[in-house]
């Protein structure tokens, strides 16, 4: 076996170190957007239950995860985000939604094609 000199060592220690970091930061970002997907389709089931609708997680133009309500519930769950914010409740739902801001809350009326 030949042995490595002393800066062969040191850049293939500085090499290991990089993968290693490289790998747990994907590892992270993995784990998090695993989680962010759980929390909405379960926020998503929540609200399809509560105002007896459909209600989907589906991804915007901008590549990023929504919650998609249909019917005329959108002020009913504005409120409920809200109140969360608050400190005032909302029950399960709320508490899945207390970390939403208010001004990240969109209203969008689509109005059918006939």
């Amino acid at each position: 076996m030949q042995s490595l000199s002393v800066e062969a060592q040191a850049k293939l220690e500085k090499d290991t170190a990089k993968k290693e970091a490289k790998a747990e930061a994907k590892a992270k970002a993995e784990a998090e957007k695993k989680q962010a997907s759980i929390e909405l389709k379960k926020a998503s089931k929540l609200l399809a239950s509560k105002f007896a609708t459909g209600s989907s997680v589906t991804k915007n133009p901008q590549g990023q995860d929504e919650i998609v309500v249909q019917g005329d519930v959108s002020d009913d769950i504005l409120e409920i985000i809200e109140q969360a914010n608050e400190g005032g409740g909302g029950g399960q739902l709320g508490t899945l939604l207390k970390a939403v801001p208010a001004d990240n809350v969109v209203q969008v009326e689509e109005k059918a094609k006939k």
